[in-house]
């Protein structure tokens, strides 16, 4: 008896030297980044309405299979990102000092255990930021 071949499926696809979940807009850095911040798959799922969980194991399974590829991937959109920010910080202080109280607003939000202390943004934001 002869069996079969096993259809095999694709779940990530590269476009312009990066790397997506097939079919989708999304990228295979944010299911890694979830997966590495300790978020179980079926969260990963939840928070990625647009993919199934056969597609988050995928993804994860790519990163184990690739881990190095992968590492070195993030390790350079990290760096290409921090270019970006120094040349925004060069090119419009005012604007990335205004972003970063924005940003430490919104982390101060998020963290509940900080707000019940009593801390609220006019701790965190200089006068002329509210």
């Amino acid at each position: 008896m002869k069996l079969a071949p096993i259809p095999t499926k694709q779940y990530i696809e590269q476009r312009d030297e990066e790397y997506w979940l097939e079919g989708t807009r999304i990228s295979l850095d944010s299911v890694v980044y979830s997966f590495l911040n300790g978020e179980s798959p079926e969260s990963i799922a939840q928070n990625f309405p647009l993919l199934s969980l056969e597609q988050v194991y995928g993804a994860i399974a790519f990163y184990l299979a690739n881990r190095e590829l992968v590492d070195a991937y993030l390790k350079k959109g990290e760096a290409e990102f921090q270019q970006l920010q120094q040349s925004c910080r060069e090119k419009s202080p005012l604007l990335y000092q205004k972003l970063k109280a924005a940003q430490a607003y919104n982390m101060c939000l998020k963290n509940s255990n900080f707000l019940e202390e009593g801390y609220n943004y006019h701790n965190i934001l200089p006068p002329s930021q509210f």
